[in-house]
């Protein structure tokens, strides 16, 4: 790694991160160079560094964040729709810190992110990574879903969610912003119970589990694609 790379919070520990990320890389299937490595490392030291301040987290110690923040957003790469295109438009809705949004934007740089949030503080550091990275990729957007409506020239192939609502109220929240061909994929821990899936008959639904390097816990991520009429 760079000695010109400076941390605030993961100082000490940045170099078995970075061999940790570079696992996890090889354990899903996804290639990192040392330059995104360097990107994931910046981030998670911004988000530890700020998590208070703004309101990011309340995970503080700093491996948990790696794996529960990190390695969980790095997890749903391979899966995500559309993944041998390039130049595809991603909204993340309720971005928070931008999970999953930065990691999204630094792995797939040939992908166009926005990351939204009504949260005017989160996006502000969103912003402030935005330009410590040089993520010309990402763009931070202070906005409710509903009001992000209003603009018709925005039509995203994928649009996701991670922990951010019921499967009901993100599908009916994010369609309006969805391409024709769009997919809706949202992150969640255990699978969405068969009375969520009554309430979306109109969708094709299918569910795939991931396996996010050193978590135990569950996670699953949903696709929903609206049936052909």
């Amino acid at each position: 790694m760079s000695t010109a790379v400076k941390f605030s919070k993961i100082l000490h520990q940045a170099q078995a991160f970075a061999d940790e990320i570079h696992q996890a890389g090889a354990d899903l299937g996804v290639s990192l160079s040392q330059k995104q490595i360097e990107q994931i490392l910046r981030y998670l030291d911004g988000l530890l560094l700020w998590g208070k301040a703004y309101n990011l987290t309340a995970i503080t110690e700093p491996k948990e964040a790696l794996v529960k923040h990190i390695f969980d957003c790095m997890a749903i790469i391979p899966k995500l729709p559309f993944a041998d295109s390039v130049s595809v438009r991603l909204l993340d809705i309720g971005t928070g810190a931008g999970l999953p949004a930065v990691i999204i934007a630094i792995l797939r740089p040939d992908w166009q992110v926005d990351a939204l949030d009504s949260n005017q503080k989160k996006i502000r550091f969103i912003r402030q990574i935005v330009s410590e990275l040089g993520l010309t990729n990402l763009t931070p957007i202070a906005a409710r879903i509903e009001h992000h409506h209003t603009d018709k020239a925005r039509h995203y192939q994928v649009i996701t969610s991670r922990a951010f609502a019921s499967l009901a109220d993100f599908v009916a929240l994010a369609t309006p912003c969805l391409a024709t061909d769009g997919v809706l994929y949202a992150m969640k821990g255990k699978p969405p119970s068969q009375q969520e899936f009554t309430e979306l008959d109109a969708w094709q639904i299918e569910v795939c589990t991931i396996a996010v390097p050193q978590l135990n816990d569950d996670r699953c991520v949903v696709y929903l694609k609206q049936q052909s009429s």
